[in-house]
């Protein structure tokens, strides 16, 4: 429901703008702050800085939209492919090649993937990752898909070998907290679809 009405927001934005006619170079230098369920933005308005977020907001929706329907999934060290299971960068492997989306196969290969985002201000289809299962050891071993955030209330998907032992959606809190790295942001995708 909530991205029905964030789409529905855009769309009307979208639609003050598109027919402004010959107003549209006045609206370039106007700033305007745009709050759409948990994303905000300052930033010029113009038709094409609507048409980018539309786009990138429909990319990272769609995105999460897909990687929720792997949710029950069982984990699989090693596997890409939904059919047989999925290890925690299969899970993101999978839902990027749904998308024709080019990204590293292991998890530590994420580690200066993308745009860094503070965690706060992380916005569904960012990345989240973690070390792996020794926090004392800061290396990336662990990822999953922003779904939301909710004032700072991160939930993500993720492929677990613990007790959900599969796709499931978690917290971020508690023992995911301990083992937190970073957010990181893939979207837009650039033309080729590589992630890098």
């Amino acid at each position: 429901m909530r991205y029905i009405i964030s789409t529905l927001l855009i769309g009307l934005l979208v639609l003050l703008f598109a027919f402004r006619g010959k107003d549209n170079d006045k609206i370039a230098n106007e700033i305007a702050v745009v709050k759409v369920d948990t994303i905000v933005q300052t930033a010029p308005v113009t038709n094409k800085v609507i048409e980018q977020n539309v786009e990138m907001l429909s990319q990272a929706m769609d995105f999460v939209e897909y990687a929720k329907t792997l949710t029950g999934t069982p984990y699989l060290y090693g596997s890409i492919d939904p059919a047989r299971g999925l290890d925690c960068s299969g899970f993101i492997n999978a839902v990027s090649n749904h998308f024709g989306i080019k990204v590293p196969r292991s998890s530590v290969e994420f580690t200066n993937v993308g745009s860094p985002v503070e965690s706060g201000e992380a916005k569904p289809g960012d990345l989240v990752l973690f070390t792996g299962t020794d926090p004392g050891k800061r290396v990336v071993g662990h990822m999953g898909i922003v779904t939301s955030n909710d004032d700072g209330h991160l939930q993500f998907i993720h492929s677990t070998s613990g007790k959900a032992k599969g796709v499931t959606t978690s917290d971020l809190d508690g023992y995911y907290q301990t083992r937190f790295v970073k957010v990181i942001r893939i979207f837009p995708t650039a033309a080729d679809k590589v992630v890098g």
